[in-house]
C-alpha cells in the first residue's frame, strides 16, 4: 500500500472530572481527533524485514495495522502455566521442527524449553514468542513493541538473531514495529518508516555491528554464572583453566580447558566447558571465543582439540577453515569397565575437532 490516509477519532466521554480538566485548559472539543498520511512505496518490491519505528504516540501500530491488514498482527501468545514452553505450540508441528525454530532464534537452552513460559526470563520471552511467530505465521508477521521489554543490548543480539532467521527462510515477511531506534543497525530491515518524522527510506543490507569480546582469564569460582545454562553438566573440573568473555563490559560466555593426557603426545589441551548466557546466543559468540582460546593456546605451543554435540558449533567448524575435523557421527561406547560420567559425549552424536587457525 504506497499512501496510508488515517482518521482515528475519539469521543469524550462527559463526567464532572472531564468537565474539571476542560475547564482547567480550556478545551471544549466533543471528539479528539487525530490524522496521519503515510507513504510505504513497497508494493511490487521484493522485501523480507521492515521497521516501523518512532515515538509512543506516532501513530505505529495504527499505521501498520492499517498497511498490512492480511499479516497476523502479533502482541503476545497465550502460554499455558501448566506445561513447557514446547507443548505451548501448535500440536501439528514436530519436536524437531520446534526445536530447529527455537534454536534458530537464539533460544538454545533445553531445560529452559521444559519450564512453563511464566518462569522464562524477558530475554527468553523475547526469543520464545519469536520462534513461535515465525513457526505459525508462515506468511507475515507485524510484531508489535518489538524488543520494548528487554534490556538493550539483549535486544540487539535478539533483532541479529531474526534477522538470519527470515532472510534464511525467504519466504515469509516480517515488520517490527519498536520505539527504539538503537535496533535499526542490528535488525538490518530492508525499509525503515519513522513514524515520528513522517520518512520512508529504503537500506542498503550490511551485517550487524561487530560484537567485540573481551576475553580474561578467570578462576573456577566464575563458574557458577554460567553452571545452570550447560544443560550436559553443571559440574566443572577443578584442574580447568578458565576464561571469562565479556561485551559491553557484561559476561557473556565462559571456557574452560583441561590437559588432555594422550600416550604419544604432551602438548594436547581439551575445550572442557563452553557456555553463552541465554540472552546472547544466535549470533555466533560461542564459537568466537572458543577461536580466541584456542588461538591462545596455539600459539604457546598446544594443539588445541574438542568435542562437541552442539548443531551450531559442528555446523560452524565443519565450514570453518580454522578447524579440522577429525570425528563425526556417534562416540564409542563405553566398555562394561569404564564408568560412562554425566555429560560425556559416549552415545551422542558429536564431532571432534582440532583448531587450525592462526
Amino acid at each position: 500500500m504506497p499512501t496510508c490516509h488515517i482518521i482515528r477519532e475519539t469521543k469524550v466521554v462527559e463526567s464532572f472530572r472531564v468537565a474539571q480538566i476542560r475547564g482547567m485548559f480550556d478545551y471544549q472539543n466533543p471528539v479528539i481527533r487525530h490524522e496521519w498520511k503515510s507513504e510505504l512505496p513497497i508494493e511490487n518490491i521484493d522485501w523480507s524485514i521492515g521497521l516501523i519505528v518512532g515515538p509512543s504516540g506516532s501513530g505505529k501500530t495504527t499505521l501498520a495495522k492499517e498497511a498490512f491488514p492480511d499479516f497476523k498482527f502479533h502482541e503476545g501468545f497465550d502460554w499455558r502455566d501448566d506445561c513447557a514452553v514446547v507443548d505451548n505450540f501448535e500440536k501439528n508441528y514436530e519436536t524437531k521442527e520446534i526445536v530447529q525454530c527455537l534454536n534458530s532464534v537464539g533460544f538454545s537452552s533445553p531445560p529452559h524449553w521444559l519450564k512453563p513460559f511464566i518462569h522464562l526470563s524477558n530475554g527468553q520471552k523475547f526469543r520464545t514468542e519469536l520462534a513461535r511467530c515465525i513457526l505459525e505465521n508462515k506468511n507475515g508477521t507485524v510484531f508489535d513493541e518489538f524488543t520494548s521489554v528487554v534490556d538493550r543490548d539483549v535486544a540487539k543480539i535478539g533483532c541479529a538473531a531474526i534477522t538470519k532467521t527470515i532472510r534464511r527462510k525467504k519466504t515469509q515477511k516480517f515488520v517490527a514495529v519498536a520505539c527504539h531506534y538503537d535496533i535499526i543497525d542490528w535488525l538490518d530491515p530492508d525499509w525503515v518508516f519513522d513514524a515520528g518524522t513522517q520518512k520512508f527510506s529504503w537500506r542498503c543490507r550490511s551485517r550487524f555491528p561487530e560484537i567485540k569480546l573481551d576475553v580474561f582469564r578467570t578462576t573456577t569460582s566464575a563458574w557458577s554464572i554460567f553452571r545452570q545454562h550447560h544443560y550436559l553438566d553443571h559440574e566443572i573440573h577443578k584442574a580447568a583453566q578458565c576464561f571469562i568473555a565479556t561485551w559491553n563490559k557484561k559476561p557473556v560466555g565462559f571456557c574452560s580447558i583441561l590437559h588432555f593426557p594422550h600416550p604419544h603426545v604432551s602438548n594436547f589441551k581439551r575445550e572442557h566447558r563452553t557456555v553463552v548466557l541465554p540472552d546472547f546466543q544466535g549470533v555466533g559468540i560461542g564459537n568466537r571465543f572458543s577461536e580466541i582460546v584456542g588461538s591462545y593456546y596455539k600459539k604457546q605451543g598446544f594443539r588445541f582439540i574438542c568435542t562437541t554435540s552442539a548443531p551450531s558449533m559442528i555446523s560452524h567448524r565443519i565450514k570453518s577453515k580454522n578447524w579440522r575435523c577429525h570425528r563425526f557421527g556417534n562416540a564409542a561406547r563405553a566398555t562394561k569397565t569404564q564408568k560412562t560420567h554425566k555429560g560425556s559425549s559416549s552415545n551422542r552424536k558429536s564431532a571432534g575437532f582440532e583448531y587450525i587457525g592462526l
